[in-house]
């Protein structure tokens, strides 16, 4: 099953969106985007929102405004350097009574599926909601030397372009 999703960056942080019809520009106010996404009856997640090494991530604050009109966040993240930025996650997660999501965050082939869900089926944003409700987390966090693969894509695009 291939589901159509985009991270998009809002000036408060980075939402994850599934079964999006129609890109959603970055750069506008979280709740506009959130807005935006509704209308098109995609489910809405926030991506890594404690990793504090990474753009994109939330103040509790700005967070905490979003949480009544999102679906669920992302509790584990296989990229995140500490533990801890995962452990804030679902402690949020569960303390606001969201739905918990997972992510390889995988920009390299050894990095899929180091995080994943098994998810009974489900078609839409109401029955993955449903799905979400009973499904298995599998986890585990990517070697921290990973990030040097990403590093090395963007100079190597970076070089190619000059």
């Amino acid at each position: 099953m291939v589901v159509i999703g985009e991270e998009i960056m809002t000036k408060q942080g980075e939402l994850l969106a599934f079964f999006v019809k129609q890109e959603i520009p970055a750069g506008l106010d979280a709740l506009t985007t959130i807005d935006l996404l509704r209308e098109q009856d995609a489910f809405i997640s926030v991506s890594h929102p404690f990793d504090l090494y990474r753009e994109g991530h939330w103040d509790e604050k700005d967070l905490l405004e979003i949480t009544p009109y999102i679906d669920a966040i992302e509790i584990f993240n296989a990229r995140c350097m500490r533990k801890d930025f995962n452990r804030r996650a679902e402690s949020f997660a569960i303390k606001h009574n969201l739905l918990g999501t997972v992510g390889s965050d995988a920009h390299t082939l050894i990095e899929v599926g180091k995080a994943s869900l098994l998810l009974p089926e489900f078609n839409d944003r109401n029955t993955l909601i449903e799905a979400l409700a009973s499904s298995e987390k599998r986890v585990s966090l990517s070697m921290p030397w990973i990030h040097l693969t990403s590093r090395y894509a963007v100079w190597k695009k970076k070089l190619m372009r000059t």
